[in-house]
């Protein structure tokens, strides 16, 4: 992956609390789903159990658990905002497998494909989640 330069309008601090900086970097759509993510043992940081407050430091690997597969990051500028997705670039480095990525899209397709009988017709996000995954308008 590629890295461009750090924007010069945000300022790199010294150290971010881990839950925070999952948050930033989209891992988590909360912060709140951070912290319980630490709590219950899904994130470590440099192969070790971390808490939510845990500090970070640029250039540690971050291994979070997302039910099924897990992601690796590797931490670069720290930060202290959220970024759009767009900006992540140079904040962090996904050094997750090929084979942990394509198990992470199989649990996807299997959980996607996994509706309940009599549940009635998908809803619009269902569909497009369908469309996403399997490349096209999908048939009902």
């Amino acid at each position: 992956m590629t890295h461009g330069k750090v924007p010069a309008t945000i300022a790199t601090p010294l150290d971010v609390r881990l839950d925070k900086w999952l948050w930033c970097v989209r891992v988590y759509k909360t912060r709140a789903q951070a912290t319980e993510a630490c709590r219950g043992g899904k994130v470590t940081l440099d192969g070790q159990p971390a808490r939510p407050a845990r500090e970070m430091r640029t250039g540690q690997v971050v291994a979070i658990n997302l039910g099924g597969w897990t992601r690796t990051l590797r931490v670069g500028p720290l930060l202290e905002k959220r970024v759009s997705h767009a900006d992540l670039g140079p904040y962090i480095e996904d050094i997750t497998p090929p084979q942990e990525r394509e198990r992470g899209r199989e649990r996807h397709t299997q959980n996607l494909l996994a509706r309940p009988h009599g549940e009635g017709r998908p809803t619009k996000r269902e569909r497009r989640a369908f469309d996403k995954a399997f490349g096209g308008p999908f048939e009902y």
